[in-house]
Parts: C-alpha cells; structure tokens; sequence
C-alpha cells in the first residue's frame, strides 16, 4: 500500500513542478497575445505567458530526467529504466499541466471571473486532470481510480498550501 502510494506522488511530481514553475519564472508576453474571445473578454489574461508555459513544460521534463537518475533500477522505478520514457512522460505531463491550466483560466474568463480572482476546484484540479489525461498513454499502468482519487485530494491540499506559501513568500499576489 504504501508503495503504491509512493510511485503515484513520484508519478505526479513532474505536474507539480510545471504548474508552480510559472509563478517563479513566467511573465512577458502573454500567451492569448492579448486577443478577445467573442464575448470581448480576453483568452486567457496577463498571467498566461509563453515564458510561463514553456518553462512549466521544461520543468516537468527536468524533474522526470532526475527520477531517471534516481529511480531507475529500484523498486521505485516507474517506467523500466527507460530515461526515454521518463523525459516523454515528463512532456506530456508538463503539456497537461500547462493546457489544463489554461483551459482553467479560459472558463474564468468566460465566467466573468477576473484575473487573480479564485475559482473554487478549478484552480487546483484543472491542471491535475489535463496532466492525467496527457500522461495516459504512456502511464496508464501508473494511474487507476485509487491513484486518481489520492492524486485529486492531495493536488487540492498540495495546491492550496503552497499558493500560501508562495504568497507569504511574495511570490504571488494572493493567496490563491
């Protein structure tokens, strides 16, 4: 039980990375290149950034290059040794991290929700969800209801501490 539980936290850890990585280093240009949806309200907003995202991306391949490193060959080991298949699951998790929260902040926008303002669930699961549904092809063996279900609990609470944190820390503006 207990390694199983294990093997899904070092499973997720790419998507947490790549979601908190933007906070430290996006900003720039925006990614919606400041375009209106046609209800007039912006895409996505200011806080979506191309730096940010593609640092997100690289930050989730970086993390899972690093389980290879320490991983492979132990009972830990996620996906056979195969550094190839670390740094593709870290892509595809860091490309569902980052598309979920975008589609995140698109629903706000939509929702008339304005940038910075917190939307309960969304903003700590859409990301887990997108990671989860991006990873699956290459980490199926690693995801089932009871890891999905851990995985939603633990991102809510993860998510939740850390944006305080980072808050505190005058990483964020607010808490959320």
């Amino acid at each position: 039980m207990a390694e199983w539980a294990i093997k899904t936290i070092l499973f997720i850890l790419p998507a947490y990375f790549a979601n908190s990585v933007p906070v430290l280093l996006g900003g720039g240009q925006p990614l919606d290149a400041k375009l209106k949806f046609s209800d007039k309200r912006r895409l996505l907003g200011d806080g979506k950034t191309i730096r940010g995202f593609f640092a997100g991306v690289l930050a989730a391949m970086t993390v899972s290059a690093a389980e290879w490193l320490f991983l492979s060959g132990t009972g830990f080991d996620l996906y056979d040794s195969s550094l190839y298949l670390y740094v593709f699951a870290g892509f595809l998790l860091g490309m569902g991290t980052m598309t979920g929260d975008l589609v995140g902040s698109f629903i706000k926008r939509r929702q008339g929700i304005a940038q910075g303002k917190p939307s309960f669930l969304l903003d700590q699961l859409s990301f887990l969800l997108f990671a989860l549904i991006f990873a699956y092809p290459v980490s199926s063996h690693l995801i089932s209801l009871h890891s999905a279900l851990l995985l939603f609990l633990l991102t809510y609470f993860v998510h939740t501490i850390a944006n305080v944190i980072a808050h505190k820390l005058g990483l964020k503006k607010v808490p959320w």
